[in-house]
């Protein structure tokens, strides 16, 4: 607990007058008017005014020294940090050479008349690679693969799979080239409709080679109903894909592979088959950042002394994948000064910097002297007169660059051949700068923890600092959900809903990145022999049934929207909860409190019957009705499709 600051003078404007007043009362005893119309009280109370604003900035004293006793600790505020996202760049039509589109293609949301347009730049090259198809093999489960490209050529139909189709069974298409991060249109045409399976759930998984295994395709869409009917599957492919060798033939490979039925899934009765089969590239994916890159600015020129600091022009710095680089000129050439956390293990001849992200200051090493009256140089000083510029540095970032799916759809770059841009998935990682006052709830943990991770809460403050972006943190040490001599660190990422307070299920498994950043960070810091486990938490999906009557002149389906809403926003992981902080580890689920919640809603003039069902939110399995749905200490919510149903009165 931090040390409670004093409060210099408690007197407030009414205190100022009031002592006035008893003051006149002992001097000036003939001054019995002291109504507020009086003009002597006027200037009392004026008086007062302005000691009141004294006392104010008196008693903000302790304050500048407490924040002056954390810097010294080295406490910084957290700059922030730049949402990301996958950017699918579409083609026109589809292209005889590659298209290239360089890093720092910008694409950005609409812009309004209320809000500006959010700018995302991409950070690597993208090369939309021609394709086309060349070869056609199919693999059963439980026989020899054959290669069967000349009778696609000869227009003859081809069994994909076997004749009664097992889970395993494949069919691979080469192409002449790899793909990596590229959209491809798989065209193709059949003869047979139908045979058992779902055309909207068929149980086909797409894959492609990346050189060591199969990596898995995201189909944007399919109009072949499971390769029934004519139509188009588009794939996008893995960055790793990669052309190998299979059966003698090199060609950048495609799997179509049969997967077992999910409960309830129809399956196939017989083999669907191909009897012309064309591919070619439509589209590519790149990631990109909500930052601007600037570069080759000019920071000033040196004076040749230590302890020199320069501010950039356009603060704040958001973390790059490339390191700060100061350059300075010598007159032949320029030198490189990289970036350090601090100054205390450099050398004297060391060419290094510290860098604010938050405010933008770039400071020189200083010199600091000895008792015995030398001068202790921390880093190099650059020579006087000497030109200074960064190379290169990212500026933006915050919460606005969180967009939902489908937001980024404005090109900003004139790109030839590229007729419109998409984000599939929302964009995250967004963090607004830290506020002083996070700072002050921060400095004495920090302090305390001392950059160990020892208790639970060290563990948490650690990975918050590691990944800004993540929406929440729980730890659990040993004995508290976790394996003797185990800590478990559960990690919630930040979302944003497609629609209303909706989320995927999908949106709530952190990536890798994020979970591999916070082991990184907590292993160099835990103490010996203790088992780290980074992993998301456990999510028990709930689904609420509802039966609603609507108020008269209120709309069923209005009232049914805003039900659906209030149910989303509520049993919510990230924003939910009885105070909107989102839903707490290991609470149950009750219905009662799900009633108020209902009945709260303008238009409702009853709700009738609230149901939960337990349910799986990646097999869609639902449990029995219930009225009180537990979960486990360390578990979440999660929403799953809920229904509700609105009466006429």
């Amino acid at each position: 607990m931090a040390l409670p600051a004093p409060n210099l003078d408690d007197r407030r404007f009414q205190d100022l007058v009031d002592d006035a007043k008893r003051f006149i009362q002992q001097r000036c005893p003939e001054w019995t008017d002291h109504n507020v119309s009086d003009p002597g009280v006027t200037l009392i109370e004026a008086f007062a005014q302005m000691t009141d604003e004294l006392l104010y900035r008196l008693n903000r004293v302790p304050e500048k020294n407490y924040l002056a006793f954390l810097d010294l600790i080295g406490v910084r505020l957290l700059p922030p940090t730049a949402a990301r996202a996958d950017l699918t760049f579409w083609l026109a039509a589809p292209q005889p050479e590659t298209v290239l589109l360089r890093a720092g293609t910008e694409a950005g949301t609409v812009r309004t008349e209320t809000e500006e347009s959010v700018v995302f730049a991409t950070v690597a090259d993208l090369a939309i690679v021609p394709c086309e198809l060349g070869h056609l093999r199919v693999h059963p489960a439980d026989g020899p693969a054959a290669d069967r490209t000349d009778q696609l050529r000869d227009g003859r139909d081809v069994a994909c799979f076997s004749a009664t189709p097992t889970p395993g069974d494949a069919v691979l298409f080469g192409l002449d080239t790899a793909v990596p991060s590229c959209a491809v249109v798989l065209r193709l045409e059949s003869r047979v409709e139908g045979i058992g399976v779902d055309p909207r759930q068929p149980p086909l998984r797409w894959e492609a080679w990346d050189g060591a295994g199969w990596a898995a395709c995201e189909v944007d869409s399919d109009s072949t109903g499971g390769l029934n009917r004519p139509g188009d599957v588009v794939l996008h492919v893995p960055a790793g894909h990669t052309t190998s060798t299979l059966g003698g033939q090199r060609a950048g490979w495609l799997r179509c592979r049969l997967v077992a039925a999910e409960p309830g899934q129809p399956f196939y009765s017989a083999s669907p088959t191909i009897r012309a089969a064309s591919a070619f590239t439509i589209g590519g994916t790149v990631a990109a950042i909500h930052a601007e890159t600037v570069t080759g600015e000019f920071l000033g020129e040196s004076e040749g002394v230590p302890g020199q600091r320069f501010r950039l022009a356009r603060p704040p710095v958001v973390p790059d994948d490339e390191p700060f680089v100061v350059e300075v000129s010598d007159g032949t050439g320029w030198q490189e000064w990289v970036e350090v956390d601090a100054f205390g293990d450099t050398g004297p001849d060391d060419r290094c910097v510290t860098v604010d992200r938050t405010t933008g200051e770039v400071a020189f090493a200083p010199a600091v002297r000895e008792p015995d009256g030398s001068l202790r140089r921390y880093g190099a000083v650059p020579p006087s007169g000497a030109r200074l510029r960064v190379r290169r540095y990212r500026t933006g970032g915050g919460r606005r660059g969180n967009v939902a799916r489908g937001a980024i759809s404005m090109l900003r770059s004139s790109v030839p051949y590229v007729s419109r841009v998409e984000n599939r998935e929302a964009a995250s990682g967004g963090v607004d700068g830290e506020s002083v006052e996070s700072a002050r709830q921060r400095g004495p943990v920090q302090l305390r923890a001392q950059d160990r991770a020892v208790t639970a809460r060290d563990y948490e403050l650690l990975a918050e600092q590691a990944v800004p972006a993540a929406a929440r943190i729980r730890c659990l040490a040993a004995g508290d959900g976790a394996e003797p001599g185990g800590v478990r660190v559960l990690v919630v990422p930040g979302a944003v809903a497609d629609q209303g307070e909706q989320l995927r299920f999908e949106q709530l498994i952190p990536p890798d990145d994020m979970l591999a950043t916070i082991a990184t960070h907590l292993d160099a810091r835990r103490p010996i022999g203790v088992r780290l486990v980074v992993e998301p938490p456990f999510y028990q999906g709930v689904t609420v049934a509802a039966r609603l009557t609507a108020r008269t002149g209120a709309t069923a389906e209005r009232v049914r929207t805003a039900a659906l809403g209030a149910l989303y926003a509520y049993l919510n992981p990230l924003r939910g909860g009885p105070d909107g902080s989102g839903w707490p580890f290991g609470r149950p689920v009750q219905a009662g409190e799900l009633f108020g919640v209902l009945q709260r809603l303008p238009g409702v003039a009853l709700v009738e019957e609230v149901l939960l069902f337990p349910a799986d939110p990646i097999t869609g399995r639902r449990g029995p009705a219930a009225s009180r749905i537990e979960l486990d200490r360390h578990a979440l919510v999660f929403s799953y499709e809920h229904q509700v149903r609105v009466e006429e009165p």
